[in-house]
């Protein structure tokens, strides 16, 4: 397997907008299907983790994930979860199966579909899992890695994710070390690969 490191968006770039379908629209009672990135306007911090069902990367940190997602959402921080991969060559990645992952999990964050990869070439997202933390402005905060464990090693626990977040509901900024993350290359549609991701 092929690994792939984040690009590291610029710190301070405003996040990029969406609308995206969710896979689980009943998370969040917003009433369609629909999300944009104004319908989390009212979040102290907007995480926004690129991932996907089938990457050993993702499903690593997958349960801690949720963990941080729920022990934080008291705290105002929203998390939105996007599967930018390309369904026709990976089904595991497909709309329904999504719906059937969050079910399964019980996602506390909506998990939206990217069909048409615009969304993760406006972050200029490269790998699953992929995260960026927005300040209460939208500004980019950190972007990297989710912790230091890898597949077939130590349990995933979030730490670095974690380290942020506190830094910035109680400070305003983020000082920890931001490291890229790593993780399967986001599958991109034949012929849609973007400058970034070559």
């Amino acid at each position: 397997m092929a690994l792939t490191e984040s690009t590291m968006m610029e710190l301070g770039h405003s996040a990029p907008d969406f609308s995206l379908p969710a896979a689980n629209p009943e998370v969040d009672d917003r009433g369609d299907a629909q999300r944009s990135l104004t319908d989390y306007d009212e979040a102290e911090v907007l995480v926004v983790v690129f991932m996907c069902n089938h990457c050993p990367y993702v499903k690593h940190i997958e349960d801690a994930l949720l963990d941080v997602a729920r022990a934080y959402r008291e705290e105002g921080v929203q998390v939105v979860g996007i599967c930018s991969n390309d369904p026709e060559r990976y089904p595991d990645d497909s709309f329904d199966r999504m719906a059937e992952r969050t079910r399964e999990k019980d996602y506390p964050f909506p998990y939206l579909q990217d069909k048409t990869q615009d969304v993760a070439k406006a972050y200029k997202a490269a790998c699953t899992p992929d995260l960026y933390v927005f300040d209460d402005s939208r500004t980019l905060a950190y972007r990297g890695r989710f912790d230091d464990t890898r597949p077939d090693g130590d349990e995933a626990h979030g730490d670095d994710l974690r380290r942020a977040l506190d830094e910035l509901l109680t400070d305003g900024t983020v000082t920890v070390e931001q490291v890229p993350s790593v993780g399967c290359n986001i599958k991109w549609a034949p012929d849609a690969k973007p400058a970034h991701a070559a």
